[in-house]
């Protein structure tokens, strides 16, 4: 039987985690499925990604976040999904939605946490910020999400040299292709250690090998 994943996405994102996912586990022909994406706008650039993969899309909008927790808590039960993915997902989730949902919710963060995480530190605001303090070294970290802003367990971790970067678009490129690589393989990682992630898993028995 295959694992199911749900992606949460924003409404400016151009999908390049998300196809990045799709082609590793198409490739290497593994038992995932990704049940569906979520967008927060219609007009979402990722939306044609969706549609040439032949991916469900719901757009869900998040002005309202009790409403929009409780519409994807109910997507995720219908398709009983084993664990939930953020790319460029930039709200917080409540504690009681991550409680209750019945799967691990993972995020990627461009950058080590925990130094260059919190709010607003995100996409090429991160990349800037380690331009500019001259850092040797920047990288991608996959986390658990929590009910702060970029902050949970993290699971895993993979540094980027960025010294002969002469931009922070360089540091950009550079850290986005390891972002493109370490994401899918820590999504199987998890899934292939766990076959089923559903409520009656329990969070103390979790463990990865990456």
């Amino acid at each position: 039987m295959s694992a199911r994943i749900a992606i949460l996405t924003s409404g400016m994102s151009r999908g390049s985690n998300f196809e990045a996912i799709f082609n590793y586990f198409h490739k290497h022909r593994l038992p995932v499925s990704i049940s569906f994406v979520t967008i927060n706008r219609e007009d979402a650039p990722i939306k044609e990604r969706c549609e040439r993969l032949k991916v469900p899309c719901h757009f869900l909008p998040t002005s309202d976040l009790a409403v929009f927790e409780e519409q994807l808590h109910a997507l995720v039960d219908a398709h009983r999904i084993d664990l939930i993915v953020l790319a460029g997902f930039m709200r917080k989730l409540s504690g009681e939605f991550l409680k209750t949902v019945g799967c691990p919710v993972i995020n990627i963060h461009p950058a080590l946490l925990p130094k260059y995480g919190g709010k607003g530190m995100y996409g090429m605001a991160v990349h800037q910020a380690v331009f500019e303090a001259r850092e040797g070294a920047s990288g991608v970290t996959v986390h658990y999400v929590s009910d702060e802003y970029d902050a949970g367990e993290i699971i895993a971790r993979k540094t980027v040299s960025i010294r002969q970067c002469k931009t922070a678009e360089e540091v950009a490129r550079k850290v986005l292709k390891e972002e493109h690589s370490l994401y899918p393989k820590t999504i199987w990682s998890l899934l292939r250690s766990h076959k089923r992630l559903r409520r009656s898993a329990k969070r103390s028995l979790i463990t990865y090998a990456l």
